[in-house]
């Protein structure tokens, strides 16, 4: 009861924010990997030169975020959402005309920079203000939007590439951002949320307002930008060549495309279950474990052959981006404040869309270069598990100083 009394209240402003992350899939790897296969062969790219060009288009939005990404602070969420919603749909209008690689190059980084970057930076930024004491249940609903945007878009985009071609698939997804995505969001978060009286009282207190220039000295920011970095780079690697994967290893590309809706029923349940989790225990205190069912799926996935493990892995996945996700998007405030937010959030976003662009384009080369690509996986989960422990540092630093 108390929790459908909180979607009642809180309708509009969790309704908005849903629907900023589940129209960011367009720009997201999930997504744009579906039109892998055909973009390589009609450009005569191989895995690598793409992943490489894929690689230089993320990174670039990367280094754009930083900058781009203060206006959350200048500028209300309705602004900055007429803002970025039409510009995403231009990277999709692009995708569909574009027959040059330098065009592809600018598409790519467009798609990254408004969707994965900016849609999802401008939804996580707006609901850590807007709630305190229920801000870990917040998160944990607008993520949803995530799950349902990898459930539906995938299985949707191979049906219409299928019947009307890929590239038509492209200008759909541009015309549902412009006449379904803009105008419900835009209505639903013109109103800034303000505290009310019914709203209960914060059990975990925000640390005081840190500015950027110290917290890029402040060197818990970058054990955690490592745990951060973590599943950007492995379920983007992993996605982005999940085409050669399924080749590699004679399995269906539409069964395994059937696992995103196994992956996406999980992580909206455990969504909900980190939400409270984290309103009970803080983030800070869930930092060391963040890490682990994303490193078990990568060993699973790298040393099991049989196409069952495909379905083991998106369900690990679905644990795993449930807990991650919403984690990342609380733990911030508690340890650097809410008044730099938006700019300090801008970091951690551009860190993450850094380690995206790393990954396909670094796996893409080693494919290339004749490394096992079931090995790199495995390593991936390897690096997971050492970073759990550099995460359980940075959680006692931070639990420290803040006095819990």
């Amino acid at each position: 009861m108390v929790f459908l009394a909180f979607l009642r209240d809180n309708a509009r402003w969790l309704a908005g924010g849903f629907l900023l992350t589940f129209f960011s899939t367009v720009g997201q790897t999930t997504f744009i990997s579906l039109s892998s296969g055909d973009i390589r062969a009609e450009y005569g790219l191989s895995h690598g030169e793409f992943g490489t060009i894929y690689m230089v288009a993320t990174l670039a939005s990367a280094l754009t975020l930083p900058r781009l990404g203060t206006i959350v602070d200048r500028y209300s969420v309705k602004q900055v959402t007429l803002f970025v919603v039409p510009m995403l749909a231009l990277a999709a209008v692009m995708m569909a005309f574009s027959h040059h690689v330098a065009v592809l190059l600018v598409t790519i980084y467009l798609l990254r920079l408004f969707g994965q970057g900016m849609m999802v930076h401008n939804a996580y930024t707006a609901i850590a203000r807007w709630f305190a004491a229920q801000r870990g249940r917040a998160l944990s609903i607008i993520i949803i939007g995530h799950n349902a945007g990898d459930a539906g878009f995938p299985l949707a985009f191979v049906a219409l590439a299928a019947t009307i071609g890929w590239r038509n698939g492209w200008l759909v997804a541009a015309a549902l951002l412009l006449l379904v995505a803009l105008p419900a969001a835009v209505a639903l978060v013109a109103v800034n949320r303000t505290p009310r009286s019914t709203d209960p009282v914060p059990h975990i207190v925000d640390a005081r307002d840190w500015t950027r220039g110290e917290v890029i000295r402040d060197p818990v920011f970058y054990m955690t930008l490592l745990g951060v970095a973590a599943p950007s780079f492995i379920v983007t690697t992993v996605f982005f060549h999940q085409v050669y994967l399924v080749e590699l290893r004679g399995w269906s590309l539409g069964v395994f495309a059937s696992a995103f809706v196994l992956m996406a029923a999980i992580n909206t349940g455990f969504t909900l279950v980190s939400g409270q989790l984290i309103d009970r225990y803080s983030g800070v205190r869930l930092l060391p474990f963040v890490l682990l069912p994303l490193g078990l799926a990568c060993f699973v996935l790298g040393g099991v052959e049989a196409q069952w493990s495909a379905f083991a892995f998106m369900a690990l996945i679905g644990v795993s981006n449930g807990l991650s996700t919403t984690l990342f998007g609380a733990v911030w405030p508690e340890i650097y404040g809410l008044k730099h937010l938006g700019s300090i959030r801008s970091l951690i976003v551009s860190a993450s869309v850094l380690a995206s662009a790393a990954g396909p384009g670094l796996s893409g080369a080693l494919i290339d270069a004749g490394v096992s690509y079931p090995l790199q996986i495995v390593a991936m989960g390897v690096y997971c598990l050492a970073t759990s422990l550099v995460l359980w540092r940075a959680s006692a630093v931070a639990r420290g100083r803040a006095g819990r």
